[in-house]
């Protein structure tokens, strides 16, 4: 079980627990946000960090016993594709597959209609995705409403600019980059005095021997880093049994650590851990015959080519979001500083009754919303509907930076009605626990709905340039 401090989450918001014994008192509501983050108490200048600040501030790294794996379960149905081979090295190897199972007699009319549009959809996709040179346009316009899982994986990876768009440079792009990877996590592990006598794999280690000589004492890694992910890295949907088992912790463990001391300026910053999970979850898929894999399946069957695939384009994928969005977790964090800001200012013109109401009852704006852009919701979103809100990021030219903002303006203002009958207390309790656990796609695509309106009223207008408080410059929304 992972302790947590008793008042504050990983992110040293207040806990829900702390939030209830503190009842309706009055006492704990402070316009200064250095009340409830004293690394913020001489300002967004500071020396500290948010990173700096989310660490010292949550669940400080502390040594814990080696965890215990579910057993490996081979459950029918999920099961690897034979021709697996053909699609490792070609993801387009993997359009001809794509089956259509026929309605079973007893289908609705409605049922019917949504299986033959279903279909169309796939239809078009393929001939997009078959051409020699991929339209990048027409990719953007049919992912924006969500991708049929049998071609998110191809999709997905052309949509980031990882797989080039041109057929003929594709197989030769995925060997190169894949090897690159692999040759990253060696040099990465082997450093040190200690890497002859206990070599790194670079897929699947088993055993427990292996997984302590896993743990990075005395092998010449970046201990702070390392021990930081190696906490985190359990705690990572905890509630998905895909992620509990140790093939895919350690790959976890491999991606982070090598972007990590690949992008010095940033480094680790807790909550990257999160963004990864989408992209390892719909490449291991597109070598499983059946795509719904967070449970019922332990990768570490799998056979060490899959794994290294996976993990490789995971990485690949992650740097290229993250490059988008580098300067959320550069010190200081100003991507994030400047999206809270513009989040309060965009409240402020959307439903400006909310954003007085917040203001009376002294909520500031980062107590919540600075999770929701460090880890683009997913605290909040089940990891199954992230993957469809990110069809519709991957679409957007800048999804993950500008768009992001217009969704969490649409998240934030849905529950107006309910905010305004609430109290400080009230307020705080409700947004760290968003009741968005039964949400399904059609309310996912309703927000992203929301968000498009609003980006459409918002974007652009030379009325709405934006000076953010805290001096870093002007923000367009």
């Amino acid at each position: 079980m992972l302790d947590f401090d008793e008042d504050e989450d990983e992110f040293g918001l207040p806990s829900i627990a702390s939030m209830r014994r503190k009842g309706k008192r009055k006492t704990s509501k402070k316009t200064d946000p250095a009340n409830l983050y004293p690394s913020f108490r001489n300002g967004p200048t500071a020396t500290a960090t948010l990173a700096t600040w989310a660490v010292n501030n949550g669940d400080i790294s502390q040594e814990r016993n080696l965890p215990v794996y579910p057993s490996a379960k081979k459950t029918e149905g999920k099961i690897l594709r034979p021709q697996y081979k053909e699609i490792l090295q070609d993801p387009a190897n993997s359009l001809h597959l794509i089956s259509h199972p026929p309605l079973p007699t007893s289908a609705t009319p409605k049922e019917r209609d949504a299986h033959s549009a279903r279909i169309t959809r796939i239809n078009k996709f393929k001939r997009v995705l078959q051409a020699s040179t991929i339209s990048m346009t027409e990719i953007r316009d049919l992912s924006w409403s969500g991708i049929p899982s049998e071609l998110r994986a191809m999709s997905w990876q052309i949509l980031l600019g990882y797989l080039p768009t041109s057929s003929e440079r594709r197989v030769a792009t995925l060997d190169r980059k894949r090897k690159e990877y692999l040759d990253s996590v060696r040099q990465a592990f082997e450093k040190g005095s200690a890497a002859a006598d206990a070599p790194v794999e670079t897929s699947m280690m088993t055993g427990p021997s292996k997984s302590s000589s896993y743990r990075g004492k005395g092998r010449g890694l970046d201990e702070a880093i390392w021990h930081q992910i190696s906490i985190d890295v359990p705690r990572t949907n905890p509630h998905l049994e895909l992620y509990q088992y140790e093939a895919t912790q350690r790959s976890l463990e491999r991606i982070l650590y090598v972007w990590a001391i690949r992008h010095p300026a940033s480094g680790y910053v807790q909550g990257i851990n999160d963004l990864v999970t989408p992209f390892w979850q719909v490449f291991l898929g597109s070598y499983i015959t059946d795509a719904n894999i967070d449970s019922g399946m332990d990768p570490g069957q799998l056979p060490k080519t899959v794994l290294d695939a996976v993990e490789a384009d995971s990485y690949w994928s992650l740097t290229k979001l993250l490059d988008g969005i580098q300067d959320n977790y550069i010190h200081a964090q100003p991507g994030i500083q400047r999206q809270v800001a513009a989040l309060r200012d965009l409240t402020a013109r959307i439903d400006d009754k909310l954003a007085k109401h917040l203001e009376r009852e002294e909520v500031e704006f980062i107590q919540f919303s600075f999770r929701w852009m460090n880890c683009l919701l997913m605290r909040e979103i089940s990891v199954k509907n992230t993957i469809r809100m990110w069809d519709t990021y991957l679409a957007e030219e800048q999804g993950f930076s500008h768009f992001h903002l217009y969704v969490c303006a649409a998240l934030l203002v849905k529950w107006s009605d309910r905010i305004l009958k609430m109290d400080f207390q009230e307020i705080m309790m409700f947004l760290q626990a968003l009741p968005t656990r039964r949400w399904t796609e059609d309310d996912i695509e309703l927000l992203l709905s929301e968000a498009f309106i609003w980006q459409s009223l918002f974007r652009g207008s030379k009325a709405h340039v934006l000076k953010t408080s805290s001096g870093l410059g002007p923000l367009t929304l």
